[in-house]
């Protein structure tokens, strides 16, 4: 009998608006053998989503229920009002079909992910700049003003968090970005194997380690003044 496939579990957390959805969804195209973990939320599907793909939409009963039940790896409280989690389902199946597994989940639940698992590889998506996620936000076209704004000074808050993350990606060029990604997932196999790398599995290190928390600090210090230079940070 083979030995259990251990997973690798990556963390992906951004504000909402930085484009995290869409390099995932490119990202799971890219790479084999990588499952996505659906979150569960007790929010209303937006737009053309649809229970199952984006999110499981299930009550706040269904949700606290499967709190006592202990299915969740963890589990927040978003904007004070919705909750979402992730089932230890997705964890089991990954490790049954021999999978990685991506999570997209906000800084509460990466936080909570990391401690019951240090292993996991934690990647953040930043904006490159507070103008930009304004833009990106407006031009979905999903929320109401009061809504948006709530976005960003939460986002506000959130990018703050960067520093406790393994690699930060700046979303500016989407397909830079969805390259620098599938280049961090194949560098952390390579790393798993533990093994002599050829030429090309070198230059996919080098490439993810462009992305190192310790390598990018000064590409973010201005991103971050962005945020806390706007007129809401200095109300």
């Amino acid at each position: 009998m083979s030995p259990a496939h251990t997973p690798i579990i990556y963390i992906i957390s951004a504000p909402s608006g930085s484009g995290k959805s869409t390099l995932v969804n490119e990202l799971l195209k890219l790479v084999p053998n990588l499952d996505f973990s659906i979150s569960y939320t007790t929010r209303d599907p937006r737009g053309s989503e649809q229970n199952g793909k984006q999110y499981h939409f299930v009550s706040r009963a269904q949700f606290e229920q499967m709190i006592r039940a202990h299915e969740f790896l963890e589990h927040a409280n978003v904007f004070e009002k919705d909750l979402y989690g992730t089932s230890r389902r997705f964890l089991k199946e990954a490790e049954q079909k021999g999978h990685d597994l991506v999570l997209d989940i906000d800084v509460q639940g990466a936080a909570q992910i990391k401690q019951k698992l240090p292993s996991a590889v934690s990647i953040f998506v930043l904006p490159p700049d507070r103008r930009t996620l304004e833009w990106r936000l407006r031009k979905r076209s999903e929320d109401a003003e009061e809504v948006i704004q709530r976005r960003l000074d939460t986002a506000s808050g959130e990018i703050e968090n960067y520093d406790k993350y393994d690699y930060i990606l700046i979303n500016d060029v989407l397909e830079s970005s969805i390259e620098s990604l599938q280049d961090i997932v194949l560098s952390e196999r390579l790393r798993r194997l533990g093994q002599p790398l050829g030429e090309e599995e070198g230059r996919i290190t080098e490439r993810a380690d462009h992305c190192r928390l310790a390598n990018v600090k000064d590409r973010v210090k201005p991103i971050l003044e962005s945020f806390r230079n706007s007129p809401s940070a200095a109300q």
